[in-house]
């Protein structure tokens, strides 16, 4: 894979928020569900999400910054001596440069490998001869994944059901703080390789919903109640996400008025639930002939707009 920053087309010292919003755009435009007549859609998709998860994993990003690991994570020389060509130092032919008055061979193994010097058979460096520690084999290439999860569903972190590029299907338990654009990491169950298998990145799409709307880690629902309702109270049923319930409305309550339900709404990533809040809109009758009947013998007196100034 490309260079995971010009991929996200970022600066090498992007901040996270950065890194985040970069992603967002560039999914949203490269998602293989809007590109369905382009066949290289999924193949764009899967590196941007690629460079987003190496850039998001500070251990990851730091390795490929110092040029230890390349854009699909793997390492950059055998050796670990960085990733230029060659494998020796900077803009030089591949060869190794050492002062003439900085120790030798020896004190430079030693330094890179742990090892004693002469400690391997046949008076190795250390170890770096035919008792040296090559670095492990690479593993497998990461698989990129998305994963459609319904506003219900993300509030109640119901588990969800995903099947991978082998064919098996597997359930796997929503986290904390749930929101589109949350990944989610199944170790071993990428590409396999050398050094075992890669691992499956699935990226979370939240839904939308009719007419629940969320608000951080709450949730909003506009409430119509009738007039009388407003006049009087009362108690009403009210969806929330976990199923209806009762709630309790004040006698003499205006459009407007906000009520809330505790811990009806998303789940924090502390652990906290957030609640829902419901906005009463009084839904009055147009055509309703004894309301206007009643009305036209009574008017409300009082200066409700007075505080406006007119």
């Amino acid at each position: 894979m490309a260079d995971p920053y010009s991929t996200l087309g970022v600066a090498r010292g992007a901040s996270e928020a950065e890194i985040k919003k970069a992603y967002r755009t560039l999914a949203k435009t490269h998602h293989p569900d809007r590109n369905k007549d382009n066949p290289k859609a999924a193949e764009r998709f899967s590196e941007i999400t690629q460079a987003y998860d190496l850039l998001t994993d500070k251990d990851k990003r730091a390795q490929f910054d110092r040029g230890e690991i390349d854009g699909n994570g793997n390492p950059t020389s055998p050796f670990g001596f960085g990733g230029h060509p060659g494998g020796g130092r900077p803009g030089g032919s591949g060869d190794f440069e050492f002062s003439q008055s900085g120790g030798d061979f020896g004190d430079i193994f030693e330094g890179l490998f742990g090892g004693a010097r002469g400690a391997s058979p046949g008076g190795g460096f250390g170890g770096f001869g035919r008792g040296g520690r090559a670095a492990p084999p690479p593993k497998g290439a990461n698989i990129a994944y998305r994963l459609a999860v319904g506003f219900i569903d993300a509030a109640t972190r119901a588990p969800q059901r995903i099947t991978l590029q082998d064919g098996k299907t597997i359930d796997v338990k929503l986290p904390a703080g749930v929101e589109t654009g949350t990944q989610m990491r199944l170790a071993g169950k990428g590409q396999p390789g050398p050094g075992g298998a890669g691992d499956a990145i699935i990226t979370i799409d939240v839904g939308t919903h009719p007419f629940f709307t969320r608000d951080g880690d709450n949730v909003r629902l506009n409430l119509r109640i009738t007039l009388d309702e407003a006049v009087r109270g009362g108690k009403v049923k009210v969806p929330t996400v976990e199923g209806p319930v009762m709630l309790g409305i004040p006698a003499g309550s205006a459009s407007g008025k906000t009520l809330r339900l505790k811990e009806r709404g998303f789940t924090a990533k502390d652990g906290k639930r957030g609640d829902q809040f419901v906005t009463l809109m009084i839904d009055v009758p147009a055509d309703d002939a004894k309301l206007n009947d009643f009305l036209s013998n009574w008017q409300d007196k009082r200066t409700v707009r007075a505080h406006l100034g007119v």
